[in-house]
């Protein structure tokens, strides 16, 4: 692997009207040539890390002014990663397809070490987070009857694969979407993944993984591009999933929808109003459960009603958004680029 500073250009600095009369929001892009990016984490104002095709991870502390980037190679291999995970002291990136490949650095994107890797030849991973407790969670498609599920309990460092016998089975033609790092949500102990393509479901674990139970949703399923696309919880009780059908984006009923008890039950939102497809979506943290934001192809849209209501604040294409700790701006991804949100 080589390692390699690369400056970057500020292509668009635009304001749009948004939630309120007093704000605006303003989007600066980042020109990142030659990579699709649906992986990211936002650290803070100037800091977020990321991960996307041809092996390539990269980071900027600088707020876009700078990136570091760095290439990871299994052989002759160029992984292509959709899913990272960013701890105190650690930067944890794993492929889809197979073979796949974790890998963690301890120092800045050198040195990667991996610390696991499934030769499955049906292996494919959607999404991997970690929380601040040091528990963690990967998700890929099924192999035999249930989804791939990894565990982490001291922050990455060992990982463990769950067994089928202790995961509900899936349908033929359920899976996941590895389309923003988004299709896990850990708060405490509870664990959601959610699936698409001929069911569109929520799994969640009251007690770190050890048992499960599924729940149906009102999302569009039954289509091999239908189904959720990415969920988030804001706590234990308050989330929202969205996504629809890939191949009819214009589409905007059935794909968005909330839970108030922690996601027994989902309730349809903005259903034939607001969003239609959507990859990606967030709570602001320290919004109460308010303020959302879900980026997708189609463009940007705002809610600051828990997704009753939807402002569309950009035609601008991203895979994925994460906001800072703070909730005071986001950073985004897409094909070729990363921008930053300011409020």
């Amino acid at each position: 692997m080589k390692a390699f500073f690369f400056l970057t250009l500020i292509l668009v600095a635009t304001s749009y009207c948004s939630r309120d009369k007093e704000l605006d929001f303003q989007i600066t892009n980042f020109e990142i040539p030659d990579i699709s990016i649906r992986a990211i984490e936002a650290i803070d104002k100037k800091t977020m890390w990321f991960a996307g095709s041809n092996g390539q991870v990269g980071f900027t502390k600088t707020e876009g002014l700078s990136f570091e980037i760095d290439t990871i190679s299994y052989d002759t291999l160029r992984p292509e990663f959709r899913s990272i995970a960013v701890t105190d002291s650690a930067v944890f990136v794993l492929s889809i397809a197979s073979p796949a490949l974790l890998y963690k650095s301890t120092e800045n994107e050198k040195n990667w070490k991996l610390v696991y890797k499934e030769d499955n030849p049906t292996a494919f991973y959607n999404a991997m987070t970690i929380s601040k407790n040091g528990f963690g969670v990967a998700v890929g498609d099924p192999i035999g009857d249930c989804l791939s599920v990894l565990i982490t309990e001291n922050s990455g460092y060992n990982w463990r694969k769950i067994s089928c016998d202790s995961l509900p089975i899936v349908v033929n033609g359920e899976a996941g979407f590895a389309a923003s790092n988004s299709n896990v949500n850990i708060v405490g102990d509870n664990v959601w993944l959610v699936s698409g393509g001929t069911r569109a479901r929520v799994f969640h674990s009251e007690n770190k993984g050890e048992t499960w139970r599924v729940y149906n949703t009102p999302i569009v399923q039954g289509g091999q591009m239908t189904g959720i696309f990415s969920s988030h919880f804001y706590d234990s009780q308050n989330g929202i999933i969205v996504g629809g059908d890939w191949n009819q984006k214009n589409k905007n009923k059935e794909n968005k929808a909330i839970t108030k008890d922690g996601g027994k039950t989902w309730t349809l939102i903005a259903n034939g109003e607001g969003p239609s497809y959507r990859s990606s979506v967030r709570y602001i943290p320290g919004s109460n459960g308010k303020e959302l934001i879900a980026v997708g192809t189609p463009g940007i849209s705002y809610s600051k009603d828990g997704g009753l209501n939807w402002k569309k604040i950009s035609e601008e294409s991203f895979y994925t958004i994460r906001f800072t700790p703070d909730g005071k701006s986001a950073w985004l991804a897409g094909p070729n680029k990363i921008a930053k949100l300011n409020w």
